[in-house]
This record gives C-alpha cells, sequence and structure tokens, in this order.
C-alpha cells in the first residue's frame, strides 16, 4: 500500500497527484496538485509534518524524512517543499525547507534545519549541512555546499520547464490507470 495513515495522520493528496505503487508516503503529509512521486521513494512524515507544494516531482529512490521534537530539538523540524521543485533520484532530504522553483541533484543530501531559498540548483552529490541557508539565484556544488555562481536566465526559465514536463509524465501514468 503506497498510501498509508499513521496514528491519527493520514496523507492528504491534492488534485491530480501521482505516486508511483512502489513508492511509500505515510503520516503527516501533504501533497501539492499535480505533484509526483516516483518509484521507491519514501516520505515519511511519522513524527513531524512534511509538505510538498504544487507540481513538484520526487524521483526514483529519493528519501524524505523529518528531525522530531525532543529534549535536544524542542521544535522538531519538518520538512517543507515549494511549487516547481525537482528532486533527483535518490536525494535525501531531512527536515530542511526548500522554496519554489528549485532543483535538487541527483544523490544530494540535506541536512536539518538547511533552507534553501527560491530558484536554487543544487549540484549532484552535493552536501548541505545542518543549519546552512542557500541564498537565491545560485548553483550550489560540493561536500559541504559551496556557491558555484550565480544562475543564468536560461537555467531559471528550466525550473517551470523541468517541473511542467514531470506533470506531463505523471499525466501520462495516471492515463494508463496508475492510482495512489
Amino acid at each position: 500500500m503506497a498510501v498509508r495513515p499513521f496514528l491519527e495522520h493520514t496523507p492528504v493528496l491534492g488534485e491530480r497527484v501521482f505516486i508511483d505503487p512502489s513508492a511509500v508516503v505515510l503520516g503527516d503529509v501533504h501533497l501539492g496538485d499535480d505533484s509526483s512521486v516516483w518509484p521507491l521513494v519514501v516520505i515519511r512524515g511519522d513524527m513531524h509534518r512534511i509538505r510538498i507544494g504544487q507540481r513538484s516531482s520526487v524521483q526514483d529512490g529519493s528519501v524524505l524524512h523529518i528531525t522530531h521534537a525532543g529534549p535536544y530539538n524542542p521544535d522538531g523540524y519538518p520538512l517543507t517543499i515549494g511549487d516547481d521543485v525537482t528532486i533527483g533520484h535518490k536525494a535525501l532530504l531531512h527536515g530542511c525547507t526548500v522554496g519554489n522553483r528549485v532543483l535538487i541533484g541527483m544523490g544530494a543530501i540535506v541536512m536539518d534545519g538547511a533552507v534553501i531559498e527560491d530558484e536554487v540548483v543544487l549540484g549532484a552529490g552535493s552536501l548541505v549541512p545542518p543549519g546552512k541557508t542557500l541564498v537565491s539565484g545560485y548553483l550550489y556544488v560540493g561536500s559541504p555546499v559551496k556557491q558555484a555562481r550565480p544562475l543564468s536566465d536560461k537555467e531559471r526559465e528550466y525550473f517551470r520547464y523541468t517541473a511542467a514536463n514531470y506533470v506531463k509524465l505523471k499525466d501520462q501514468h495516471l492515463q494508463q490507470g496508475y492510482r495512489a
């Protein structure tokens, strides 16, 4: 079962959401309209909330989780992802905040309390340490991540293109009869 409740929380799905049958989405999770969750993804809102905006895609093998509230972190860290975000294959996002129109490269890791502002490209394999903020308008690469250069206008246009491309692809999957 791809979508399942945990304790008193059941995932809330927006309109036209696609979740691959091999994915797991559980607990306090909200997925925005036209978002997609691809094969072998785990989105686990079992100890805090996860919010994913509209037209965002979480690609194969990614893991999305939170930081629970406890004696070492009284408020915990939810996971918040904005609109038009493309999360590349095998990315790990843990208790962080991701703005709108962001591309997270394959295999990237974003740690607790990190903030990625709007219109950022995070390079494949990069590591964003706990509490780090990536400011809008730049490419970031490395482990730990460093600001590489400003984004070009063409790169900024790509955010909406890739989001729309994944909306089109998930619509094709929905037409094939795959439902969460």
